[in-house]
C-alpha cells in the first residue's frame, strides 16, 4: 500500500512537486570530474558514473537550513554585503580539519532576496563565500520553516503532542507538502555541485530529514551523513506522526546519522524496530542498522563549543571591563546565572519558581543571593510563546515584591539582545549557572560558563584566584551526560531545584575546583572540531565498501530505498538454469517451504494446488532427487504433502528425515537423549508468563520460544536474557540454543538444515548417483547454514565431477546464495519452468528405448 502521503503528491522517479516557485538555475554547467562538465539538466547523473580523476580534491558539503553568512543591504549603494558568522556550527566545525580541506555550504539565507537579485547574488556567494544559497519563495519559506518545522516537528520532538486545537497545531498536510518541496529545492542546489564520488555531504538537523531520499535516489553511492541537534522522542510520542515512516526512510538513506546522547539514538532504533521491523547490533563498538544490504551506522557524540572564539571574546577590553562592573554590582550578593531563549521548553518560569521556594526554604539567603536571567529573542512566535513570556515577567515580579527590597532585586530579567561580550562577562562573574529546561537537544550554556569561568592569563578573572564553577542542570537536556560533576535536577520538581541551588551555592572552594576541573578538562578537549572531525572519520569509514557492491534501487515516493548487494548477485531466471537442467541426469534439488512455497505471513499453511501440482511434475522425473527441508513438523508436512509421493522430507530442520512416502522416518539422533528437555521446558514457561504475547512450540527434536507477538523491545530483551540463561543451565547438555527472527531455540547438536542437505547429497553418492546439478531455494537464516554447507559439500573429492550449483535466497538480501528470486510467485514460475523442461524430455526417452527394443 503506497502511503498517502507521498501518493498523492510526490512521486521522486518523476519529481512531481507542489506549485511553489523552483528555485532559479544559477549555476546552468557543473564540473563533476576534472575534465568533463555536465549539464545538470540535460541528464541524470547515475551512481554508476566512474571517476578518471585520480588526484581530485576531497570535499567536505555542509547542507544546513540557514548559510553560515550575515547578511544585509548597504544603504548607499543599495546593494546587499555579506560576511561570515562567526558564532555559526557550519563555519566552526571547519576547526576539525587542515586548512587545505575545502568546504562548500548549501543553504537558505536569512534575509529575502528579490527574484531579479537572485541569479547575482548566487554568483558572489559561490565565488567569494564557497556558498550555494537555496531561494525559497516568501510563502514556501512559512510554511516549510514556520509552519512545519517550528509549529509540528519542534513540539513533537519535544514531547509536545497537539492535544487540543488551541494547545499546538495538529498536523497539516500542506505544510507537509511544503516541507518536501523545500527540501527537493535543496537537494536540487546539491546536486548542481556535487562531485558523487569524491564529496562527502553532511546535513544539519531535522529542517532536511528527507532530503537524503533525493539525493540517495539520484546518487546511489553518495556519501551521505546527518547530524540531528534536537532531541529524538520516545516511540510513544513519535508514532502520533502521520509522515513517521518516510521521515524515518529519509534519515535511512544516509550512511552515518548522528546524536548527542545515546537516549536520543536509543529512541530512534527503536522507531526503527517498532515501526519498519529493523533490527540493530553492534560491530566491533559500532551501532549499525541493516537496511537493504547497506549499513546504517550511527554515532553518538555531543557537539562541543569553539574554544577559541570564547577566549578571543573574553580577551576583550570591553568584556574584561563589564565583568568587572558586574562583580561590583553584586558585591557581597551570590550571582546565579540563567541565559535561555523564550521558549516554552527552556523552563524559565519553573526556574524562577524554584528560586521563589528557594527564597521561602533558605530564608538566610534573601538578600544574599540574586539571579539574573538574560532572555534570548523567541526563534518562533506564536501564542505559546506569549504565554511562557507573562508567565515569565508575572513570576519575577511577584518574587521581587515579596522578597526585594529599595536596593536589592532577587530577580533581575534581562530581556533585550545582549552583546557577546556581555554575555561572556556574566559567564565569568557567576557563581553558579542554572539549566532548567524541561527539554533541549544539547545546550551549550553550561559548556560556555565553564569555559568562561576557566577565564585567561589577563583580562576576564584574577590570576591568582583559583578556577571554580557550580552547575545546577537538568537531566532531560543533551549536554547532562557529559557534565558527570554537576548537580543534576529534574526542573519540574521545583523544591528539589531550590535544593540544589543551595547546595551548589554552600559547596566548599576545594570541591568547587574539582568539579571545575574536571568539567573543563573534557570540554576543552570535546570541542567542536573534534565533534566534527570525528564525525567525519566515521562517516568515511561508513562510505568504505560504496563501490564494493551492486546498488539497485526500490520503492517509489518517499519510500525509495538502495538495495546494496554483492556483485556477483544475481537474479535466478528460468531461461539461465533450464539449459543446465536439460543437459544433467542427476539433480538435487531442496525447497524451503515457509516465505519459499508458501507465503511466510500466510493464514492457510497448506500448499496451494499450484504448489502441489508443481512438486508433482518434479518429482515424477527420475532423473530428479526433490527435498522439502523445513522447520515444522513431520505430521504437517507429511499430510499437507501426500500426493506428491516421491518427494522427500527433512522435517524439524532435518532431525527426520523421509526420502518418499513409502519410506520409513529416520533420524541419527537417539530419542532417549532427552533428558535436557525437563531443564529447558520450566525456564521457557517462565519467561512465557512474564512476557505477553509469547508462546512456546514443542517439537519432537526441539523446544521454541517465539516472541513475535510481545512488544518489540521487551521481547527482544526476554530473548537475549534467556539466551544466557539458557546457555548457562545447558552447558554440560548435547543441545545448542540458539537465537533466530524472533525466536530462541533449544535443539540436538548437529541438527541443522545444513547437514540434512549433506546427507541427502552423501546417499545419492553412496547409491552410486552423484548429482550432476544442486539447486538450493531458501529465505530465512537456517536456509544460509544450507547454502554454506552446499557450497562446501560439492567439492567433496568423493565427487568426481563437480555439479552446478544454484543457490537462491527469496528476497533481495544479503545471502550466502549467488541468486535471488523476489517471492514466492517468481520461486512458482521458476519451478514450473523446471517441470515442464521434465516432461519435454520424457517423450525424447520414450522414443530411444522404442528404437533400441526394435534394434534387439
Amino acid at each position: 500500500m503506497v502511503s498517502r502521503s507521498c501518493a498523492n503528491f510526490l512521486d521522486i522517479s518523476s519529481w512531481d512537486l507542489l506549485d511553489f516557485p523552483q528555485t532559479p538555475r544559477t549555476l546552468p554547467r557543473v564540473m563533476t570530474v576534472p575534465g568533463i562538465i555536465t549539464d545538470v539538466d540535460g541528464g541524470d547523473i547515475t551512481s554508476e558514473v566512474t571517476s578518471s580523476s585520480g588526484g581530485s580534491r576531497e570535499r567536505k558539503i555542509i547542507v544546513a537550513n540557514m548559510l553560515p553568512l550575515q547578511s544585509k543591504r548597504d544603504t548607499e549603494t543599495g546593494k546587499w554585503c555579506f560576511n561570515w558568522d562567526e558564532d555559526s556550527l557550519q563555519l566552526q566545525l571547519r576547526d576539525g580539519f587542515s586548512s587545505e580541506t575545502e568546504f562548500l555550504y548549501v543553504g537558505s539565507l536569512n534575509v529575502d532576496i528579490e527574484t531579479s537579485e537572485q541569479e547575482e547574488v548566487s554568483q558572489r556567494l559561490l565565488e567569494e563565500f564557497n556558498c550555494v544559497a537555496t531561494f525559497l519563495s516568501q510563502e514556501l519559506q512559512e510554511m516549510f520553516y514556520l509552519g512545519f518545522c517550528k509549529h509540528q516537528l519542534w513540539p513533537l520532538f519535544h514531547y509536545m503532542l497537539p492535544m487540543f486545537p488551541d494547545h499546538g497545531d495538529r498536523f497539516d498536510r500542506r505544510l507537509w507538502q511544503a516541507y518536501v518541496s523545500a527540501n527537493k529545492i535543496f537537494s536540487d542546489r546539491v546536486m548542481e555541485v556535487i562531485n558523487p564520488e569524491d564529496d562527502y555531504v553532511w546535513i544539519q538537523d531535522y529542517h532536511l530529514m528527507v532530503l537524503p531520499t533525493f539525493l540517495r535516489k539520484r546518487f546511489n553511492r553518495i556519501k551521505l551523513g546527518f547530524f540531528l541537534h534536537s532531541p529524538f522522542p520516545s516511540s510513544e510520542i513519535y508514532r502520533t506522526l502521520p509522515v513517521r515512516d518516510e521521515i524515518l526512510r529519509g534519515l535511512l538513506n544516509c550512511d552515518l546519522i548522528g546524536f548527542h546522547t545515546f537516549d536520543y539514538a536509543r529512541h530512534f532504533l527503536s522507531c526503527c524496530s517498532r515501526m519498519l521491523g529493523l533490527d540493530y547490533e553492534s560491530k566491533r563498538g559500532h551501532i549499525g542498522l541493516d537496511y537493504f544490504g547497506r549499513t546504517v551506522y550511527i554515532k553518538i557524540l555531543p557537539v562541543g563549543v569553539h574554544m577559541g572564539r570564547l577566549e578571543s571574546v573574553l580577551n576583550l577590553d570591553s568584556t574584561a571591563a563589564k565583568t568587572k562592573e558586574i562583580q561590583e554590582q553584586f558585591k557581597g550578593k551570590k550571582l546565579v546565572l540563567g541565559i535561555d531563549d523564550m521558549d516554552i521548553f527552556k523552563g524559565i518560569s519553573l526556574k524562577l519558581i524554584a528560586m521563589e521556594h528557594l527564597f521561602e526554604t533558605y530564608w538566610h539567603l534573601r538578600g544574599k543571593v540574586v539571579l539574573v536571567q538574560i532572555v534570548n529573542p523567541a526563534r518562533s512566535s506564536g501564542k505559546d510563546v506569549e504565554e511562557a513570556k507573562r508567565e515569565t515577567y508575572v513570576t519575577a515580579k511577584r518574587i521581587n515584591e515579596r522578597y526585594g527590597t529599595s536596593d536589592y532585586k532577587p530577580i533581575v530579567l534581562i530581556d533585550r539582545l545582549v552583546p557577546r561580550s556581555e554575555k561572556t562577562a556574566y559567564y565569568a562573574a557567576a557563581d553558579c549557572c542554572l539549566v532548567n529546561a524541561v527539554r533541549d537537544g544539547m545546550n551549550l550554556v553550561p559548556y560556555k560558563y565553564i569555559v568562561c569561568r576557566q577565564g585567561t592569563r589577563n583580562k576576564a578573572l584574577d590570576d591568582s584566584s583559583p578556577r571554580t564553577s557550580t552547575l545546577v542542570v537538568s537531566e532531560f537536556i543533551g549536554c547532562s551526560p557529559s557534565l558527570s560533576g554537576a548537580i543534576r535536577v529534574n526542573p519540574w520538581d521545583v523544591d528539589a531545584v531550590a535544593e540544589a541551588v543551595n547546595s551548589a551555592l554552600k559547596m566548599s572552594e576545594t570541591e568547587k575546583q574539582l568539579r571545575h576541573e574536571k568539567h573543563y578538562h573534557y570540554i576543552s578537549t570535546h570541542d567542536v572540531g573534534y565533534w566534527a572531525k570525528s564525525f567525519m572519520q566515521d562517516l568515511e569509514r561508513a562510505c568504505r565498501d560504496h563501490y564494493s557492491k551492486r546498488c539497485w534501487g526500490i520503492g517509489f515516493g518517499l519510500g525509495f530505498r538502495v538495495l546494496s548487494l554483492s556483485p556477483s548477485f544475481r537474479k535466478l531466471s528460468v531461461e539461465h538454469i533450464v539449459p543446465v537442467y536439460r543437459k544433467t541426469q542427476r539433480r538435487a534439488i531442496f525447497l524451503d517451504y515457509d516465505g519459499t512455497l508458501v507465503p511466510e505471513s500466510s493464514i492457510v499453511q497448506d500448499p496451494s494446488a499450484e504448489v502441489v501440482s508443481v512438486l508433482k511434475a518434479l518429482c515424477e522425473d527420475p532423473n530428479n532427487t526433490v527435498f522439502i527441508v523445513s522447520g515444522r513438523g513431520k505430521e504437517s508436512l507429511s499430510n499437507w504433502l501426500s500426493p506428491c509421493e516421491n518427494l522427500g522430507i527433512a522435517a524439524e530442520h532435518g532431525y527426520f528425515i523421509r526420502w518418499n512416502s513409502k519410506d520409513e522416518w529416520e533420524t541419527c539422533y537417539s530419542s532417549s537423549d532427552t533428558e535436557w528437555r525437563s531443564l529447558v521446558e520450566p525456564v521457557m514457561r517462565s519467561y512465557m508468563e512474564a512476557t505477553d504475547g509469547t508462546s512456546i512450540e514443542f517439537k519432537e527434536s526441539a523446544l521454541v520460544w517465539h516472541h513475535q507477538d510481545a512488544d518489540p523491545d521487551f521481547g527482544s530483551c526476554q530473548a537475549k536474557e534467556m539466551l544466557d540463561h539458557l546457555e548457562s543451565v545447558l552447558a554440560n547438555e548435547p543441545v545448542v540454543v540458539k537465537r533466530g527472527q524472533h525466536i530462541v531455540e533449544v535443539k540436538p547438536q548437529g541438527v541443522s538444515k545444513g547437514l540434512a542437505a549433506e546427507k541427502v547429497i552423501r546417499g545419492m553418492v553412496e547409491r552410486g548417483e552423484p548429482p550432476e546439478m544442486v539447486m538450493c531455494i531458501g529465505d530465512d537464516r537456517s536456509d544460509e547454514d544450507m547454502f554454506e554447507s552446499i557450497l562446501s559439500t560439492v567439492t567433496n573429492p568423493e565427487l568426481l565431477v563437480q555439479p552446478e550449483v544454484f543457490a537462491c535466497t527469496v528476497g533481495r538480501k544479503p545471502s550466502k546464495a549467488k541468486y535471488f528470486l523476489d517471492d514466492e510467485a517468481d520461486v512458482l514460475k521458476l519451478l514450473r519452468g523446471l517441470g515442464d523442461s521434465s516432461s519435454s524430455l520424457k517423450p525424447t526417452s520414450s522414443h530411444t528405448q522404442v528404437s533400441f527394443e526394435s534394434i534387439v
